[in-house]
């Protein structure tokens, strides 16, 4: 009886903290999509599905639809590149050579550098280096980086990369040193080259890594804000405006912030079916070793 009564006062403390931390935010959050709240007061109004109306309204708003497909295709960008120098860096570590650990702090420090100082680093690389090496070699592309909506997109495709390179690189070092040697080893015994062992070997015991590491990128692509913020705070017009800093924009530029809850049900939506679909099918092909 003691060791049940300890479990359930244990228990009742996550259960307590996860309702106010996670489920109450959500549901008071769900409940002021249906408002026109200002964010100020207690006078909110319901006003049903208007919100989502006039946000899916082109002509209303816009700046959502601009913003919802630079996100889609930044993220579906970023996850690529992400995911494939992070595992090109965890093959380049694993490989044996001299000076392997230094690297591997190397390659994750960016991680550990916050969003928005990033953003500034970059910021000023993109317009003060870029230009000067621009206008030296006369470069006309690298000038003007950030004043260009498809150079700044792949401004923030290359921070984005960066700063989570390294982190996606350790998770697949622990893969790949799970790999037992004996199967490499028959591989080369068998003329196997070094392309056929990554892609028959390698890659198929390696993808409970890819699942954690595409939920990881999928998550910090998708709510990007103070990089956003830093490098391009949406610019030029609103052309790198990604969602996170168009809801933000919504609640506290405009003050309407039933309008962003309503956005942001819309972007938890979009999230949560991403996200579980990804590791529904990234899970049916895992190989169990």
């Amino acid at each position: 009886m003691k060791k049940k009564g300890t479990f359930w006062i244990f228990i009742s403390v996550s259960i307590i903290s996860f309702s106010l931390v996670v489920l109450y935010p959500l549901i008071s959050g769900i409940y002021l999509s249906f408002t026109d709240w200002n964010g100020i007061g207690d006078g909110a109004k319901l006003v049903g599905f208007s919100n989502y109306a006039e946000i899916l309204n082109r002509k209303k708003d816009p700046e959502f639809l601009v913003s919802f497909l630079f996100t889609l295709k930044f993220a579906a960008v970023s996850i690529l590149t992400i995911n494939l120098v992070g595992f090109s860096l965890a093959l380049l570590v694993t490989r044996g050579l001299k000076g392997t650990n230094i690297l591997r702090t190397i390659f994750f420090m960016p991680n550990l550098i916050g969003g928005l100082i990033l953003g500034f680093i970059w910021n000023f690389i993109f317009i003060e280096v870029f230009t000067a090496i621009g206008k030296s070699f006369n470069i006309h592309w690298l000038t003007g980086w950030l004043s260009d909506a498809n150079t700044g997109f792949f401004g923030l495709v290359i921070l984005m990369t960066w700063q989570m390179s390294g982190y996606i690189m350790l998770i697949y070092i622990a893969a790949l040193q799970n790999i037992p040697e004996e199967l490499i080893e028959a591989a080369q015994i068998d003329g196997a080259n070094a392309w056929q062992r990554v892609k028959n070997i390698v890659f198929p015991l390696v993808r409970p890594a890819f699942t954690v590491s595409l939920f990881l990128t999928i998550s910090n692509a998708f709510k990007l804000f103070d990089q956003n913020l830093s490098l391009t705070a949406g610019g030029p017009g609103n052309a790198t405006q990604m969602l996170a800093m168009n809801i933000y924009k919504t609640a506290f530029t405009y003050n309407k912030l039933g309008s962003a809850q309503a956005k942001a049900v819309i972007f938890f939506i979009l999230v949560a079916s991403v996200t579980l679909t990804q590791v529904y099918f990234s899970k049916k092909k895992e190989v169990e070793m």
